[in-house]
């Protein structure tokens, strides 16, 4: 019996990268059971965003939607992770909708799932700006202090977690966190799951014509 996949994105005002974005990553479910999704959470944008979701999502049914009012991305992400759990997932894959991620590493962490309780990316070279390298490093700093964990980075937008282990940490969260992903990382490095932290790009809009 194949693994079903949740690959789950929050989205907010993103009208410019959606349609882009969503046809990139509707392939790769293909490498999951019949009952994987994509599945993006609106997070009540006000733009074009939540027009071109419903348009796209009368065309592939493999594409799930849910549009609300406006919470924040770390409470989007939150949500998305219970609902993919809550519709069957075995595993449950969290990225962005900005474009800034490859589909095209997916694979990596796809074919080590089942030695991983968790895969995090790892942005070695990052292309977002010097500000928000040095936030993620003083960030990993202060959970090394706090926490006691050697993170290289803590709130990648590109991770696989096995369905059954982020339903049990996702637990201790409320439902307004902030920064669900930061969190996570922490409690499956603290209670030594079994994680890997695998290289991968970040960049400004990831464009390929090769999905192998």
């Amino acid at each position: 019996m194949e693994d079903t996949l949740y690959i789950v994105m929050p989205t907010y005002n993103e009208e410019k990268n959606i349609a882009y974005t969503v046809m990139e990553w509707l392939p790769f479910l293909l490498r999951g059971g019949e009952n994987s999704r994509l599945l993006v959470i609106d997070d009540g944008s006000d733009d074009k965003t939540s027009e071109i979701l419903a348009e796209l999502k009368g065309t592939y049914p493999q594409l799930e939607v849910v549009t609300r009012e406006n919470k924040g991305h770390g409470p989007t992400v939150l949500e998305a992770y219970r609902y993919a759990i809550d519709h069957g997932a075995d595993y449950v894959f969290q990225t962005d909708s900005d474009g800034q991620t490859s589909p095209y590493e997916f694979k990596g962490f796809w074919d080590e799932r089942g030695n991983y309780d968790a895969i995090f990316g790892n942005r070695i070279n990052r292309l977002d700006g010097e500000d928000r390298k040095k936030v993620e490093k003083i960030l990993c700093k202060m959970l090394r202090v706090f926490f006691g964990v050697r993170i290289p980075d803590s709130n990648a937008p590109f991770r696989l977690y096995k369905a059954d282990k982020l339903k049990a940490y996702i637990k201790l969260l409320p439902e307004d966190y902030i920064l669900p992903n930061v969190m996570l990382t922490v409690l499956f490095c603290k209670n030594k799951e079994g994680v890997l932290f695998k290289e991968v790009s970040f960049c400004l809009l990831y464009t390929s014509d090769a999905a192998d």
